[in-house]
């Protein structure tokens, strides 16, 4: 029987724990018991998060309220929680992945599978690295990706969902990790196509972040939904040059224009860059997540300074107006009101002159 260790504890991380759990103790070929690597911290009252997690069954600082399941064990040893796993869950942030991998080197079991759930890219002399590439490289393991319209919170209240893995060539392994994830109320599907897949999930961030401007500046829907056409288009764009091989039908999957649209009503970057424009950008991201998130990370401001620098690098800058323009506000080096100010005609006659003029 295959065990499944989730490594990660944050709030996407517990409720991924949570979909799991109640699905190995249903089915035959999976060990009923669900690790779960927890970063280790201390509570306000002095207790160990590890330590509460396993006595009241309950997440209390990143998933208050939810039951996670009997057989959810929190482990704060990393290496011991991985021991003797068939199937990892990564769902840490992306920017600890790559210290996490060098931790895990040789301690993970032979022929163990990966999926990633974290959405971000490493940015690197030699260019750009996915973080399902990242852990395939370092730990010597296949590593699909599974990517949606997930808010998580829903989700743990058992809201309907659905989510994509992406897998490259073995097909089979896909199709046990959507009998592991998949429940009555979260719905996955398999496509071949894990870069396309994984950078859906990765890049919605960056035009959330630009939602969240126009939300903080009271722009309104029309303003929105045009932001959100173009953050399409540029995601499209972006992932067909990065990766030829991506497929047109991935983003309209759960994964492409699903997740687009919930993490632009509703996601935590949304609300950080709200309340960054709200303020006219005279309060840090840094200060808005650590009041607003209360732990939790921001994923879309280190995108888009990630991919900002493979734009520069290139000379695509011009050609993505929406996703330069990001970036640039969010270093303080433009208003908050330049999310629509510089997306001006000329880089726009740019970008449709060299990727045409779809229906999108």
């Amino acid at each position: 029987m295959s065990k499944v260790t989730v490594v990660g504890s944050g709030n996407w991380g517990s409720v991924a724990a949570k979909l799991i759990a109640s699905n190995t103790l249903k089915l035959k070929n999976f060990n009923d018991e669900v690790r779960m690597w927890v970063f280790e911290e201390t509570l306000p009252g002095g207790e160990k998060l590890t330590e509460v997690i396993n006595q009241t069954n309950e997440n209390v600082k990143y998933l208050p309220g939810i039951k996670l399941g009997k057989n959810v064990i929190a482990d704060p040893n990393l290496e011991n929680a991985v021991k003797d796993a068939d199937m990892l869950v990564f769902v840490s942030p992306h920017q600890f992945m790559e210290g996490i991998c060098k931790l895990l080197i040789g301690k993970i079991k032979a022929g163990a599978e990966g999926i990633s759930l974290i959405k971000g890219m490493e940015v690197k002399k030699e260019g750009p690295c996915m973080i399902s590439t990242l852990i395939s490289n370092q730990l010597e393991i296949n590593c699909s990706v599974l990517m949606g319209a997930n808010i998580a919170n829903e989700i743990a209240m058992e809201k309907f969902s659905e989510a994509t893995v992406g897998y490259s060539q073995h097909k089979e392994v896909a199709e046990r990790w959507v009998q592991l994830f998949t429940t009555p109320y979260f719905i996955v599907t398999a496509v071949d196509d894990v870069e396309g897949v994984e950078l859906c999930g990765t890049l919605k961030n960056i035009v959330a972040i630009a939602a969240g401007f126009v939300d903080g500046l009271e722009m309104g829907n029309n303003t929105k939904a045009a932001i959100m056409r173009l953050g399409l288009k540029e995601m499209m764009a972006f992932s067909k040059l990065l990766f030829p091989s991506v497929k047109d039908s991935t983003f309209f999957e759960s994964c492409g224009v699903a997740d687009l649209i919930t993490t632009c009503m509703g996601g935590r970057n949304r609300k950080v860059a709200e309340a960054y424009a709200t303020n006219g950008g005279k309060r840090s991201f840094e200060e808005l997540e650590e009041e607003l998130l209360k732990g939790q990370k921001l994923q879309g401001v280190l995108t888009a300074k990630e991919v900002y620098e493979v734009l520069s690098h290139h000379g695509w800058l011009e050609m993505f107006p929406l996703f330069s323009s990001v970036n640039l506000i969010s270093q303080g080096r433009l208003p908050p009101s330049a999310i629509v100010e510089h997306s001006d005609n000329k880089s726009r006659c740019l970008y449709t002159r060299k990727f045409g003029t779809s229906s999108l």
